[in-house]
């Protein structure tokens, strides 16, 4: 339900009685739809915090036991042919980044247990 049509709804209802039934309008607000979105300075935050962390531990990602080489045409250089990365250790870096910006719906009855981020704030 959208701000919008929560009004609507309470104008209808407002024409029809001059009383409101409160329980009513908090489920009513209950269903409004938060619209989720991220600012583009926080968007650049969270990019350059993501980056500076994979650039920091860089040294994880690869499994150097798969690298495979070989020797260019003329022997004179060794070339990396495969290599494999990790990319579980990749997304756990970048999800505990992620994960403080995201604000869980039963982190906003208690804020001392999780970290809050108002947008606004950023």
């Amino acid at each position: 339900m959208r701000k919008q049509e929560l009004i609507e709804q309470l104008t209808s209802a407002k024409t029809l009685t001059s009383t409101v039934d409160i329980d009513k309008v908090i489920e009513m607000i209950k269903q409004l739809e938060t619209p989720t979105t991220i600012t583009g300075e926080l968007g650049k935050e969270i990019v350059n915090r993501i980056e500076l962390c994979l650039d920091n531990n860089s040294n994880s990602f690869v499994n150097e036991d798969t690298a495979e080489f070989r020797l260019s045409y003329s022997g004179r250089e060794i070339e990396l042919e495969n290599v494999e990365i990790d990319i579980c250790e990749i997304m756990e870096h970048i999800t505990a980044i992620v994960d403080e910006y995201v604000v869980l719906e039963e982190d906003d009855e208690d804020d001392e247990e999780g970290r809050l981020v108002d947008i606004d704030e950023v």
